[in-house]
């Protein structure tokens, strides 16, 4: 065995953030203080790598020289901890309007996961996309004009189209926000979403974006140009946090992986 020395790429506040999380969470649960084989700091950076790195959890429980079960129980309290500190999306609806934002980005992502057990009612896998032709879950998530990532849903199983997740999450609470003078633009997976949330007109099966009105393709061409920054979004939190590019743990761990990366995602500078 060769043992090298390693740096972990993220700004030491983040980890310092991590750390006081969990110290904090330690003395709610009323921890004794040196009863963990590893201390907060210590944690922290074993979480840290496995969302930076997307590293085995062995890999990762031998490094910090503890059992691998240990390792997988301080990642989940890890992830607990900071999805916990994600926001709630009219909190994020309200902060939008109060610093005059001129309209949101709504879009899904799948967070691939391993296979999984579980069928829909016509016999097909719940947690497989047909879109991408891949297993896991389906979250939505809002972004900033500037493609700013703000929030992130629940996951849904795969198989959920766009419009479904977020009728269930979302839409709800975009409508009031636009009724107050904060609009949503989705892509054409979101057509009937209603009132305030604008996409792309549809062209006519068959025919040519030339078979629109000119004032509808202009409107369309400024939905696409607005929405252009959104494309960011998700490849910011899956390339800069790897864990969500593919959750190896659980499906039940795809949500709050996704909003835990967010929270890290936010503290980043």
């Amino acid at each position: 065995m060769v043992t090298h020395a390693a740096t972990l790429d993220v700004p030491r506040h983040i980890v310092e953030l991590l750390a006081r999380l969990l110290a904090a969470h330690r003395r709610r649960l009323g921890t004794p203080r040196g009863s963990r084989a590893l201390g907060p700091f210590r944690q922290a950076v074993l979480v840290l790598r496995w969302f930076r790195e997307r590293g085995c959890v062995h890999c990762l429980a031998r490094d910090a020289g503890v059992p691998q079960a240990t390792g997988y129980r301080y990642l989940h309290e890890g992830i607990e901890v900071l999805a916990d500190q994600a926001p709630d999306l009219h909190d994020v609806l309200k902060k939008c309007q109060e610093s005059n934002m001129t309209h949101l980005i709504l879009d899904g992502t799948l967070i691939a996961c391993d296979r999984v057990a579980g069928v829909r009612d016509n016999g097909n896998d719940l947690w497989f996309s047909q879109k991408h032709k891949a297993f896991g879950g389906n979250g939505q998530f809002l972004a900033a004009p500037d493609g700013t990532p703000l929030w992130v849903s629940e996951v849904e199983p795969g198989s959920t189209p766009d419009i479904t997740a977020a009728r269930i999450h979302a839409l709800p609470a975009l409508y009031k926000a636009a009724a107050e003078g904060l609009p949503t633009l989705a892509d054409k997976g979101y057509i009937g979403a209603g009132i305030g949330i604008h996409v792309p007109v549809r062209r006519p099966k068959g025919q040519s974006e030339q078979a629109l009105q000119a004032d509808t393709r202009t409107t369309n061409t400024l939905i696409r140009g607005l929405r252009a920054l959104d494309e960011r979004t998700a490849a910011e939190l899956k390339e800069r946090w790897r864990a969500p590019k593919r959750v190896t743990l659980s499906p039940s761990w795809i949500g709050d992986t996704a909003r835990a990366a967010l929270v890290l995602n936010s503290h980043w500078k």
